[in-house]
């Protein structure tokens, strides 16, 4: 083995040696012997390399087979008892489950950032100025201007501008973009500064409201496990237009009527609407000839209903019984 490397160390060597020689020979030798001295010594620098990196894996094996090896399909034992294994947290575990149905439909995955401007938080959403949400008593604002999310509908302006071409190219975008949002509000049983949610938008030619209440059908049901309706009542939000209040049949009761749904046989899930034409512009996309809807909802809100969860701040207590408790 040292007698190869040594080998190929010294060939090298020799090469280098015969380079330092060339400017002695005419000048078109000198180019012609230029070349085929540079292939050479690229070669053996290549062998080289080869050999030390089998060197150095045959080490690692060698090394693998004598050590004791640790089989981590073992469970955890800590001298008295077996210590159980970790589990996902419960907004992790929705928020992936949220992920799976809507990548099964088609749609993109974005992780955007905490960390945004003003304008891709209010004014990219067709937010007035004297909207009171912009206020210090709802916003984290930053020494530097920026602002952590209050809305996962910060990232819509992102994502328009990003899709933009294959909107273009292949007539539709879709995405859902899930994200932890920061608003400073007074935490209790049912609030907290930071939680979950997640948006998503599809934009394209003759998207409707038709679509949007397929898609949201599709995802919650799949999210529950059981077919569920929907219904939309009028609502507001500055960034849609017809805007709705989206509803969907309770999935504990079959609309019966039980606490979760306060006995009317419905909970109300998200915010929804199709896209503001100021939006889509801001967005870089022509109202004229596309359209398309956005929808969000809270992932926190969602765990909790989904788990049986009575207070919010449970969920980032770092309580491992109580994580426990829901697996």
């Amino acid at each position: 083995m040292m007698d190869k490397l040594q080998e190929l160390k010294a060939e090298i060597e020799k090469i280098k040696k015969q380079m330092a020689e060339l400017k002695s020979l005419p000048e078109g030798q000198r180019q012609v012997e230029g070349q085929r001295l540079n292939a050479l010594k690229k070669n053996a620098e290549a062998e080289l390399f080869k050999f030390l990196n089998k060197q150095k894996q045959d080490e690692i094996n060698s090394k693998l087979l004598n050590d004791k090896l640790i089989d981590i399909t073992i469970p955890s034992y800590n001298g008295k008892t077996r210590v159980e294994g970790g589990a996902l947290h419960p907004i992790t575990k929705m928020m992936r489950r949220v992920v799976q149905i809507a990548v099964s439909m088609g749609f993109h995955v974005e992780d955007g950032r905490e960390i945004v401007t003003e304008y891709e938080n209010f004014d990219s959403l067709n937010i007035a100025k004297e909207h009171p949400a912009r206020d210090i008593q709802d916003t984290f604002y930053l020494s530097n201007g920026m602002l952590l999310k209050t809305q996962t509908s910060a990232l819509q302006n992102i994502i328009l501008k990003k899709y933009g071409d294959e909107l273009r190219k292949h007539g539709i975008i879709s995405a859902v973009f899930p994200g932890r949002c920061y608003r400073n509000e007074a935490t209790d049983a049912s609030h907290e500064f930071a939680f979950f949610q997640c948006e998503g938008v599809m934009v394209g030619e003759n998207i409707s409201i038709s679509n949007l209440i397929y898609v949201m059908e599709e995802l919650i049901s799949g999210i529950f496990e059981t077919q569920i309706k929907i219904r939309l009542r009028p609502g507001f939000f500055p960034f849609t237009e017809p805007s709705f209040e989206l509803d969907m049949s309770c999935p504990f009761c079959g609309e019966a009527g039980c606490p979760s749904c306060k006995h009317s046989g419905w909970i109300e899930f998200s915010g929804c609407g199709m896209i503001h034409k100021n939006v889509l512009a801001m967005g870089g996309i022509d109202g004229e000839r596309y359209s398309g809807f956005a929808f969000g909802f809270g992932l926190t809100r969602l765990a909790m209903m989904k788990y049986g969860i009575k207070d919010v701040r449970l969920l980032n207590s770092g309580n491992i019984e109580f994580l426990r408790s829901i697996r």
